[in-house]
């Protein structure tokens, strides 16, 4: 699972060396990083997105051995990029490719229309599609239909897939575009809809139900399976002859094009890995893309989760399930990254006490397990990111997510802090704790204690809140259906923000005192109760899985609150705030919410799961949405963030040996885009 941006302001690409190798001599030099200082985290600025660079530090620390696994892993994570566009609507690859072509051929740069087409372009790439990242929204152009038909029709041909014609493509695109009540949602969230049906994204063929897909699945599952696989992860239901049939994702199968560069690069990566157990791990994920088998999959999770010796890690492949309207069928994403050691003394701690956290949680014991197994806790530095990591990405992931592993092998958890780093950079003086913090001795705490339990709590929740508790025997791992990402986000979210005001924790460490966990509690409520609302637009409801945790948590405590006052929305100047009156009390109500969002999760409880975020995650107050988006807009703020990834330049010797990389942290967020749609479009030639 992932952790998304918590801070209340939010939320590499390499050089296609195939035609590029040449002989250069390197050295130790054309890798090392910039300060934080001296580095320019700022990229580009549109719509209400901010694009930053990272650093990716002591990557000069690397082996020559290393350099070149860091860069086929990497290669591989690129060449999955026409995936992701693909399972997030059917029409975004040729909307994309048509894009481009105008953006790159269009001579009247200074035209309005042009320059609406070019912040909608740069919001595609952002998304990997036509609808917002977050809110799951199409976007609104503002150009004009006229126009853009108009630039449409004075394209070359030759731009467009096999099969193919300026006509047929316009009739496609115009009304996916500029029509709004056409696929008007990527992923549809409402309670008694069909969800397949009124949702966007390409995870189900036409005409597929909801209650289709749920009987093609319950039909498919044996709940006395003790090591259950994880059903449609890697597959689109399709219907041929009205019989419900999987595509499978594979060598061969539903996006072999792509798959097969994948598999390409692993292969290169398997010949260079760090050690044996690393080697097996490439191995069997490369068996997977070609076979498509869901047991070769749990595996390879199983190689992989227990390979803690490699220095290089990575996820590449059908991961997370958030992108479904349904939860079952995977997006494709890639990160490459390596251990930071210093800052993973602070993940071992944790890991290392994982047990005592699990008995002090709060729930029932018949919920906990009695002895938690193989929690493999690091701090990473990020290398490369791809698909539904990029260019919007986690800060923490746990992995992997099927609840047999975790319980027999354990699971390996990350905080990603180069990427921490940045936001934090990017959000030094923009005035966002004068307008919304209630005093100074909140903003007091944040300042000296922010950063740190940030990471703490990416540290928390996933190192322990994924992997922690236990299903009853016989209980589905789906029973929650579309309610199981928020549900099990909360879960997690709520193990690591009890335990952050444990005393155990300032004993181990892990904090420098006893007020220090107060900083997150409160950017934490403060971000559930009120400032992600600027992530939506006014009158709609809270659809994306980390936001609808986080009012689910926020909203059910002020309400427990209401008697006793821990927590509480206070008026003043005729602005709202929060007010935390009693952190004791509002660990308490956590531990409270904890207890029972585990026993929804370990007992299977639909109906409760259902209820209690219908009941506080979904619904927004108006009135107070409307105040923070307009305290918002007078602060000229950016919501969301995404990344530009370093460029690295492979050097091979006059044997044609790798000799090293380069690392270049100066390409612009534009021209990454059209270098990656130039070199890794894969699927975008396909004849329709």
């Amino acid at each position: 699972m992932k952790k998304l941006l918590l801070a209340s302001m939010t939320a590499l690409s390499l050089v296609a060396c195939g035609n590029k190798e040449k002989p250069v001599e390197t050295s130790s030099s054309d890798l090392q990083t910039p300060t934080i200082e001296e580095f320019d985290y700022l990229v580009d600025r549109f719509a209400d997105l901010q694009i930053l660079r990272y650093r990716v530090p002591d990557i000069d620390q690397l082996s020559l051995q290393q350099q070149e696994l860091l860069y086929y892993l990497s290669e591989a994570s690129l060449v999955g990029r026409d995936i992701l566009y693909d399972q997030n609507g059917c029409h975004n690859l040729i909307i994309r490719t048509v894009l481009e072509a105008i953006y790159t051929s269009n001579t009247d740069k200074e035209n309005d229309n042009f320059k609406a087409m070019e912040t909608y372009l740069k919001r595609v790439w952002v998304s990997n599609g036509i609808h917002h990242h977050y809110s799951g929204d199409k976007f609104t152009p503002e150009f004009s239909q006229e126009w853009f038909v108009q630039q449409v029709n004075a394209l070359d041909a030759s731009i467009l897939p096999e099969g193919r014609t300026i006509e047929d493509v316009l009739e496609e695109i115009v009304p996916v575009i500029f029509d709004p009540t056409v696929d008007a949602k990527h992923m549809n969230q409402t309670a008694g809809e069909d969800l397949i049906l009124t949702s966007a994204s390409n995870y189900y063929g036409e005409g597929v139900t909801q209650a289709e897909a749920e009987a093609y699945y319950n039909n498919l599952k044996d709940l006395t399976d003790e090591e259950p696989v994880s059903y449609g992860l890697n597959a689109k239901l399709i219907k041929e002859d009205g019989v419900v049939k999987e595509q499978v994702y594979k060598v061969g199968g539903l996006y072999t094009e792509a798959l097969e560069k994948v598999v390409y690069w692993l292969e290169k990566a398997a010949k260079v890995a760090e050690n044996d157990q690393q080697r097996a791990v490439i191995n069997k994920l490369i068996e997977f893309n070609k076979t498509g088998v869901l047991k070769t999959f749990d595996e390879y999770a199983i190689l992989w989760v227990n390979d803690t010796a490699s220095h290089i890690d990575f996820v590449n492949g059908f991961t997370e399930t958030y992108g479904d309207p349904l939860g079952m069928t995977a997006s494709w994403e890639s990160m490459v990254n390596f251990k930071n050691t210093e800052a993973t003394k602070r993940t071992k701690i944790i890991s290392d006490n994982a047990q005592y956290f699990e008995d002090a949680s709060p729930v029932d014991s018949r919920f906990k397990k009695e002895k938690v197994k193989g929690v493999t806790a690091k701090v990473i530095t990020a290398a490369i990111i791809g698909g539904d990591c990029y260019p919007t990405t986690p800060i923490g992931i746990n992995l992997p997510n099927s609840n047999w592993i975790r319980a027999a092998h354990g699971s390996k958890s990350v905080t990603i802090e180069n990427f921490t780093e940045a936001y934090d950079r990017a959000q030094q003086g923009n005035g966002f704790a004068e307008e919304f913090v209630w005093s100074d001795v909140e903003r007091d705490l944040m300042s000296q204690y922010g950063f740190m339990t940030d990471n703490l709590h990416t540290d928390l929740h996933e190192c322990l809140g994924h992997g922690s508790g236990k299903l009853l025997p016989g209980v589905d791992p789906d029973a929650m259906r579309s309610y199981s990402s928020v549900i099990e986000e909360t879960r997690a979210d709520l193990f690591g923000l009890y335990h952050m005001g444990d005393p155990k924790v300032v004993e181990l460490g892990l904090l420098p005192n006893a007020d220090a966990y107060k900083a997150q509690y409160y950017s934490y409520f403060m971000n559930g109760l009120m400032t992600q609302l600027k992530r939506i637009h006014l009158g709609d409801n809270v659809e994306e899985a980390h936001m609808r945790n986080r009012q689910l948590i926020t909203r059910w405590v002020l309400e427990k609150s209401k008697d006793d006052k821990a927590v509480e929305l206070k008026k003043r100047d005729g602005k709202t705030y929060v007010v935390i009156n009693d952190y004791n009390l509002v660990r308490t109500h956590l531990g409270e919410l904890l207890a029972e969002i585990q026993r929804i999760k370990s007992t299977g409880d639909y109906e409760a799961g259902k209820n209690i975020v219908e009941n506080y995650a979904v619904k927004v107050d108006p009135t107070l949405h409307k105040e923070v988006l307009e305290r918002f807009n007078k602060l000229n703020i950016a919501p969301y963030f995404g990344f530009v990834n370093p460029v690295y330049t492979a050097t091979f010797n006059d044997k044609g040996e790798f000799a090293g990389l380069k690392i270049d942290y100066t390409e612009g967020y534009a021209e990454q885009h059209l270098r990656y749609s130039r070199d890794y479009s894969l699927l975008t030639k396909k004849e329709k």
